[in-house]
C-alpha cells in the first residue's frame, strides 16, 4: 500500500513539476521536451535518482572496474516498475493502447539500456506475459512474487 502511495511523489517537487507544467504535451514525456530544449533534463535526472521502480536508479561504481555498472532490483522494484510502464503506455497511448505495446517499446531501445540482465529478463518476461496472458493473468502472477 504505502509503495503505491508514495509511487513517484517527487513529480510534486518544484524541479520536476514545473518542467511537466512547462513541456507538458501530452503524448510523452515533458523530460523529452526539457532535453530537447537543453540538451539534458534536470528533471529527469531529478526523478531517476528519487524514484527506486526506475532502473536508472539501480547503477553504481563497481569496486573492481571503477565503471559504473548496473546492479540487480528488488522484486518490488521491478513489480512497481511493470505497472508504471503499463500506465505510461496507457496514457500516451491512450485508444491505440494494447497490450503489446509495453513490450513493444520495451523492445525498440532495449540494446541501449544499462540494466542488470536478471532485472531487464524479469521485466521483459512480465511484459510479453501481458501481451500473451493479458492483464488479469499477469497481475495474478506478478502477486506470487516475493
Amino acid at each position: 500500500m504505502w509503495q503505491g502511495l508514495f509511487h513517484d511523489l517527487s513529480k510534486y517537487s518544484p524541479t520536476e513539476f514545473i518542467v511537466g507544467a512547462k513541456y507538458y504535451q501530452g503524448n510523452r514525456s515533458p523530460n523529452e521536451a526539457e532535453r530537447e530544449a537543453y540538451g539534458y533534463s534536470i528533471a529527469w535526472m531529478h526523478h531517476k535518482g528519487r524514484n527506486r521502480h526506475h532502473f536508472e536508479y539501480w547503477t553504481d561504481y563497481d569496486p573492481e572496474t571503477k565503471r559504473l555498472e548496473p546492479v540487480e532490483m528488488p522484486i518490488k522494484y521491478v513489480k512497481e516498475m511493470f505497472c508504471d510502464r503499463v500506465a505510461a503506455s496507457k496514457i500516451y497511448l491512450g485508444d491505440k493502447y494494447n497490450n503489446s505495446a509495453p513490450l513493444e517499446y520495451f523492445l525498440k531501445s532495449k540494446h541501449k539500456r544499462i540494466i542488470h540482465k536478471n532485472t531487464s529478463e524479469l521485466l521483459e518476461k512480465l511484459l510479453t506475459m501481458l501481451k500473451e496472458e493479458g492483464e488479469e493473468n499477469t497481475f495474478k502472477y506478478i502477486r506470487t512474487l516475493k
